[in-house]
């Protein structure tokens, strides 16, 4: 099969972990992925994102910004059509964003079949985290991506709930969770070889997350065993946390890995005796999670509809009740003390993976599943024909 693979992503974070991962899995499966996106985003580093749009936000009045990204639907779905006049494919598969009609656009007129991949609902997002000024039109232009879609691919059903609700029909709408590789992940041994327990953390710190918290509660911990943090990524929340950790007296019981190419990811997380999901958006499929369950360490998130479908409290995690602002802490003592359970969780939480197919592998064969559903009656029976062979 060959896709059209739209996006519109210009930093180098979770987003293209996903974009990437999905992209080496449908051609390792044997099939044909033409990727279009942003100029600036091949050459980016992990972490990096635009310098340009980064500044034109900070400066300019959040409405022109806006604009601009509404009138950069232009060239992004010239690209996109010239793509597919020259690649031929038979799907496009496209990545939303705000204000990205590049998929719909091409689909339109080449008449091919478009599946969706819904990562957020970004209007509400972008109102509620960093502002948004045309609330109502980029309200409007996102239901009208997910409505012109052939399928939806939300990654979690909580997602997909808004989308149904957005006027997309349930039969439409496949959940396709954030997955891992396996071959990243060897089976897991015994963290701690430090005569301390870890919590670790991995992802982009924002303050919402809650780990000052986590730092005022190591400061008071009083068994002879040690507690330490060790936080693997960056962010906003770094110099505040860092400051905090100084006030307080612990840091040496703090420790910044900084980004870290994703290679290193999976040994990095070896390291912890504890994985934290302090908070979590009510709609998200955190990558942080899967990959703790790959790494089968013990893990403690929140408890909350998202995170409960890839999470079991008591058997694959500890959950803790979010509007309980020392739960959590509770939950870390609980572990930190029982080596035993901590095995038991992770051992579980990995085994949970593997029997549900969390891989992109799986995935890809989904996506590829769903895009030949879409296909017109004669062009489908011939790709199955081409898989057979």
């Amino acid at each position: 099969m060959r896709i059209l693979y739209s996006h519109r992503i210009r930093s180098r974070d979770g987003q293209s972990v996903h974009l990437e991962a999905m992209v080496a899995a449908l051609r390792q499966a044997g099939h044909e992925v033409l990727v279009i996106g942003p100029a600036d985003f091949a050459g980016a580093a992990m972490g990096e994102s635009s310098r340009m749009v980064d500044a034109l936000r900070r400066h300019l009045p959040g409405w022109i910004g806006e604009l601009a990204e509404i009138a950069y639907a232009v060239p992004a779905s010239l690209r996109l059509l010239r793509a597919a006049r020259r690649f031929r494919p038979d799907v496009i598969y496209e990545r939303a964003n705000l204000f990205h009609f590049a998929g719909c656009v091409t689909a339109a007129w080449h008449r091919l079949p478009l599946l969706v991949e819904v990562n957020s609902p970004l209007a509400e997002e972008r109102a509620r985290f960093s502002g948004l000024s045309l609330r109502r039109l980029a309200a409007f232009a996102e239901r009208l991506v997910w409505r012109r879609a052939d399928h939806v691919l939300p990654v979690t059903a909580v997602l997909g709930r808004m989308v149904q609700a957005a006027g997309v029909p349930e039969a439409r709408i496949t959940v396709v969770p954030n997955g891992i590789d396996l071959a990243d992940f060897p089976p897991p041994g015994e963290a701690s070889r430090r005569g301390e327990i870890t919590l670790g953390f991995i992802g982009f710190l924002r303050d919402w997350h809650g780990m000052d918290q986590v730092l005022r509660a190591v400061a008071s911990w009083r068994h002879k065993l040690p507690v330490a943090l060790h936080i693997v990524g960056d962010g906003p929340a770094r110099p505040g946390l860092e400051a905090l950790a100084r006030e307080l007296g612990i840091e040496d019981r703090l420790r910044f890995t900084g980004i870290a190419p994703r290679d290193a990811v999976p040994g990095l997380i070896a390291g912890f005796d504890i994985a934290l999901q302090p908070a979590a958006v009510p709609y998200a499929c955190p990558l942080k999670v899967l990959e703790y369950m790959a790494a089968g360490r013990a893990i403690i998130a929140p408890d909350q509809p998202n995170l409960r479908e890839l999470l079991t409290h008591d058997r694959t995690a500890i959950l803790f009740d979010p509007t309980d602002p020392d739960a959590m802490w509770r939950a870390v003592i609980l572990l930190a003390l029982d080596a035993e359970r901590r095995a038991e969780l992770g051992e579980a939480a990995r085994a949970e993976l593997l029997s549900r197919g969390l891989t992109w592998e799986a995935h890809a064969r989904r996506v590829v599943h769903l895009a030949r559903a879409a296909l017109p009656p004669g062009a489908a029976q011939a790709q199955e024909a081409a898989a057979a062979e």
